[in-house]
């Protein structure tokens, strides 16, 4: 049995934890006493403690996040109060700031925070050495002891052990497989933990490489990168694709969150050479608006965002997911609006509406009183209501912002959006109204079929809009013949019309085949 379980609950079963397998490779002499033990947040707690448990373990370690934290309370609590002894590890961006008063941060043994793939295992050296410091919090008359809260300093990338060998076969074939070739961030956007991770640092590229080479040889193909930007150190990006488009094969994705205002010629030559649907880049912009951009200290060039996104839509096949944020400091629905609509004009496949969140650590907070934020107590800590947004408004968003997901960024209806707002100069305007009508015709926002998104769509345009029946029908029969389902679409009274059968793709799949259609 193994002495260190690293354990953690995933958001979901495809979401293979990057985190536990830095700690495993790192362990160094105790690996072999170890083992990983993935969750996910939906299982139930006690299912999680006896899987636990069965290992025997002496200590059990958490990588702990903004969505598993609640669920990690819980298992944490039944760990303690069935095995006291069980000594409890903590880790990850959660636990990492702000620990006092923290429910899960007073239950575990240690907590440490900051980048612990060189301090875990220095620490579980000691508890595990029967010459080393004795630990505290676990037995009672020990004179010496390890701190509750430990400190982990940054690690120099180049001693790291890389961690790819741990994703297993079955991951690399029915998972997201993450890579990084460097760590932090260059800006300071005060809703965000990267921007506390100033400078940022490379891994040695020649050795990052020969890792993805080997990914490669075991039958990887889609690989997310989660470097902050990584378009940021222009040698390193062209490396990198050089590298893929030399081995490019049929069936490889990859995932970039890149600088949007940042794209020099000699990138778009290599992004030009990759096949419509091969790449994705992650653009956050989060605002469009001057004045907050200044309050939450991010700098962004909106002049060459816009023909980066003009390149990217016109001259290549990159998917463009771009990322706007409702709630920062000063900005209202009025603004957001226009900002929305200044990013469909831009063509993104899919725009991303987060909703803004506290995130433990970041300095935001300096602008509650100003701005009145007020935020949920409870993670994800997303905003409630501002001074520019009352509660009812943000409700009003959330809504927005989650239909706007079934319909516009599923791909399901690429071409009947387009009719929604097709008589009017304010997407973000016909949109809402659409919202606001769905809203009070379901009354839910989750758990709505395809074809009831589909017949409201229809209803709506009709009824409401006042466009011509045939050509609402014909549209929406046209996207509807593009997806997945099996169930017949019924519109005209009578008329159904069967879609093909087949295979469902990726939402980067059906917007790239209606970007050929039109």
């Amino acid at each position: 049995m193994p002495d260190i379980v690293l354990a953690t609950l995933n958001a979901k079963y495809i979401h293979a934890s990057f985190g536990l397998r830095y700690l495993m490779a790192n362990l160094g002499g105790l690996r072999d006493r170890a083992c990983m033990a993935e969750f996910v947040i939906n299982q139930q707690p006690l299912e999680i403690v006896e899987a636990i448990l069965a290992r025997e373990p002496r200590i059990v370690g958490f990588g702990v996040y903004i969505w598993n934290v609640e669920q990690t309370t819980e298992v944490v609590a039944l760990l303690k109060r069935i095995r006291p002894e069980l000594i409890v590890i903590l880790g990850g961006p959660e636990v990492s700031y702000e620990t006092e008063g923290q429910a899960i941060v007073a239950l575990a043994d240690y907590v440490i925070t900051g980048e612990a793939d060189i301090k875990f295992p220095e620490v579980c050296r000691v508890l595990l050495s029967d010459t080393g410091t004795p630990a505290c919090g676990v037995s009672e008359g020990r004179k010496e002891c390890l701190p509750h809260i430990i400190a982990a300093e940054l690690p120099a990338l180049a001693q790291l052990a890389s961690p790819y060998e741990l994703y297993a076969d079955e991951d690399l074939k029915n998972r997201v497989i993450y890579v990084e070739a460097s760590r932090g961030c260059p800006f300071t956007c005060e809703f965000c933990l990267s921007s506390l991770d100033i400078p940022v640092r490379a891994f040695p590229l020649e050795a990052f490489l020969s890792s993805m080479q080997r990914l490669m040889d075991r039958g990887a193909t889609q690989f997310k990168f989660v470097d902050r930007t990584f378009n940021l150190h222009l040698p390193t990006s062209t490396a990198i694709l050089q590298f893929f488009l030399d081995r490019w094969r049929e069936g490889l994705f990859l995932h970039f969150e890149m600088v949007p205002d940042r794209l020099p010629e000699q990138l778009r030559g290599l992004i030009r050479q990759f096949p419509p649907g091969a790449v994705q880049f992650e653009v956050g912009i989060q605002t469009f608006d001057d004045a907050t951009s200044k309050n939450i200290s991010r700098r962004q060039n909106l002049d060459r965002l816009a023909d980066n996104f003009r390149f990217l839509r016109e001259e290549t096949g990159v998917h463009i997911h771009a990322d706007l944020i409702v709630g920062l400091p000063g900005e209202g629905i009025e603004s957001f609006g226009r900002g929305f609509d200044r990013l469909v004009r831009l063509g993104p496949q899919e725009i991303q509406i987060g909703i803004l969140k506290r995130l433990r650590g970041t300095p935001i907070v300096r602008h509650d009183d100003e701005y009145r934020m007020i935020y949920a107590p409870h993670p994800p800590y997303e905003i409630l209501s501002t001074r520019d947004i009352p509660f009812e408004q943000m409700q009003r968003m959330r809504r927005f912002a989650r239909y706007w997901d079934i319909v516009a960024n599923s791909g399901h209806f690429t071409g009947t959006l387009k009719l929604l707002w097709q008589n009017s100069a304010s997407p973000f305007a016909e949109f809402l109204r659409f919202s606001d009508w769905l809203h009070a015709k379901l009354g839910r926002t989750h758990q709505i079929a395809l074809h009831v998104t589909a017949q409201a769509l229809f209803d709506f345009l009709v009824n409401e809009a006042a466009l011509d029946r045939d050509l609402v029908a014909t549209t929406l029969e046209a996207d509807w013949h593009r997806t997945p389902s099996r169930e017949a679409l019924n519109l005209r009274g009578g008329v159904r019309s069967k879609p093909e059968v087949g295979r469902a793709a990726a939402r980067q799949s059906r917007h790239a085949r209606e970007s050929k259609l039109h």
